[in-house]
């Protein structure tokens, strides 16, 4: 038998693995090497970036086979010395960390293993794996464990998704359907995350019925805005049936403050759904998780683990404070979970999920929770946390620089001021010189229509000399533009 048909299962898989993982791992570090930087220089022209020339392995649906480790060593290669590399101190532009090796190392295992959740039969160790990680996440949100569950999803936007499609039917449900006579209106800040408009898009509810809410001098939801935003929904006739805070804004990384949304929330009798696909992570740092106070509160809640848990993507977890919230969801198909073989507790999770195939992703959480436990994870965060606040400090110290505001969690924006010739187009051309040669990925975004820069510290390993040499490489970068 060739190595290209051989499995990863049964009791000879690994050793069918063992030597196959060794030469991808060795075209992944020449390629690493070969890279030699954060990202490969000349942006998008890049030698090789593309199919032909010497570029892209050619042939790569050849009539016949080349084998299993040729093709793993020349598309390992190839992928990682043209990949961007987050775990280099000068990748810092978006939320995209770099993932633990332990985690990796489990998701391989999971791979290999190759589950699938929305049946017993097909992944048991897979179902209880993930009660087990929702146990753990949902008793960190501060939901209680006897009435509380959840599922692991694809991330912030699959899991907003299933909040808001809940958020409607229960909506729907309580006004008996029939009595529901206005539009159904999504009332979110103005910067909550773009998937919450895109979500009642898909819903049917077109994307113009997210409703956005004011902003405090924080660029928090506010809570008097939002009161008078359901006011006014409530006046022209329409029905609102969710707020969605965030805890955690992509840019600023900024926490609406959950405690006043949820107490008007259930004034209102109103879904509250949080979006903490990025903050969520604050749950295990003790220093930032008072941040999170009345996330407790919230009906379903959003938290990305690829994001502040550092685990391989995909690892977005959605988490509702009753079981019985997700019944909209539930299904009964005779071939993957008969009645009978539920009664006999061969559960499924087929109810959890607007997927139907779902991989074991909770097994590389389980194993890191397990790894590091609490106190190991708040540390990363509380170190990557630093690592803003040491940013912060010095772009106020830097004359060529100006902050945006002190950072929340691990995001710092800040902009270039230059001598001569347009702001906002320095800032966007000196991004990309940053880019075309190679040395580094700032994030971009803008407030007020002006371009700002941004740093999405993610890298617990990143050092302050690190953050130092990335900000004066930025500052080089504009001074070059200016000349």
């Amino acid at each position: 038998m060739t190595t290209s048909t051989q499995l990863a299962g049964g009791s000879s898989g690994h050793e069918h693995l063992r030597p196959l993982i060794d030469t991808a791992l060795d075209g992944f570090a020449k390629g690493t090497i070969e890279r030699n930087g954060p990202l490969p220089a000349r942006g998008p022209g890049a030698d090789g970036l593309h199919s032909g020339a010497g570029g892209f392995p050619e042939g790569s649906c050849p009539e016949t086979g080349v084998g299993s480790a040729r093709a793993l060593t020349e598309m390992s290669r190839w992928f990682s010395q043209h990949a961007i590399d987050p775990a280099d101190p000068a990748c810092a532009a978006h939320l995209h960390t770099p993932p633990l090796a332990v985690a990796v190392a489990a998701d391989t295992v999971a791979g290999a293993v190759n589950s699938s959740l929305d049946s017993w039969d097909q992944g048991p160790s897979g179902v209880a794996i993930e009660a087990e990680v929702v146990r753990a996440m949902t008793s960190l949100i501060g939901y209680s464990p006897e009435t509380a569950t959840g599922a692991m999803t694809s991330g912030g936007t699959e899991s907003n998704l299933t909040g808001l499609m809940l958020a409607r039917e229960h909506a729907g449900r309580a006004a008996n359907d029939a009595a529901v006579r206005g539009r159904p209106r999504i009332l979110c800040s103005a910067d909550a995350h773009f998937s919450v408009a895109r979500s009642a898009g898909v819903l049917g509810l077109g994307e113009d019925a997210a409703v956005e809410v004011g902003l405090d001098s924080r660029r928090r939801m506010d809570p008097d805005s939002l009161r008078r935003a359901l006011d006014a929904v409530d006046g022209d006739g329409d029905v609102p049936i969710a707020v969605v805070a965030t805890a955690g804004t992509t840019d600023l990384g900024t926490i609406d403050p959950l405690a006043e949304i949820a107490a008007i929330t259930e004034a209102r009798g109103l879904w509250l759904h949080v979006d903490a696909a990025y903050g969520g992570g604050a749950v295990f740092s003790r220093r930032l998780a008072p941040l999170l106070d009345g996330l407790e509160r919230a009906d379903s809640v959003a938290i990305d683990l690829h994001k502040l848990g550092w685990q391989p993507v995909a690892a977005g977890l959605f988490c509702v404070r009753d079981a019985t919230l997700f019944e909209p969801l539930q299904r009964r198909v005779a071939y993957l979970n008969a009645e009978d073989d539920e009664q006999a507790g061969y559960r499924s999770l087929l109810g959890r999920s607007l997927r139907t195939t779902r991989r074991a992703d909770a097994f590389k959480v389980a194993v890191t929770l397990r790894a590091l436990g609490r106190a190991g994870l708040g540390a990363l965060v509380d170190r990557c946390h630093d690592l803003a606040r040491h940013a912060a400090s010095r772009v106020r110290g830097t004359p060529r620089l100006a902050l945006h505001s002190d950072p929340a969690l691990t995001t710092v924006v800040f902009r270039y001021l230059p001598r001569s010739g347009d702001p906002d187009s320095v800032n966007a051309r000196l991004r990309r010189r940053l880019m075309d040669e190679g040395r580094a990925v700032v994030g971009r975004t803008e407030f007020a229509g002006a371009v700002q820069l941004k740093l999405t510290l993610l890298n617990p390993n990143t050092t302050e000399a690190d953050i130092d040499a990335l900000l004066d490489a930025v500052v080089a970068a504009g001074d070059k533009e200016c000349a």
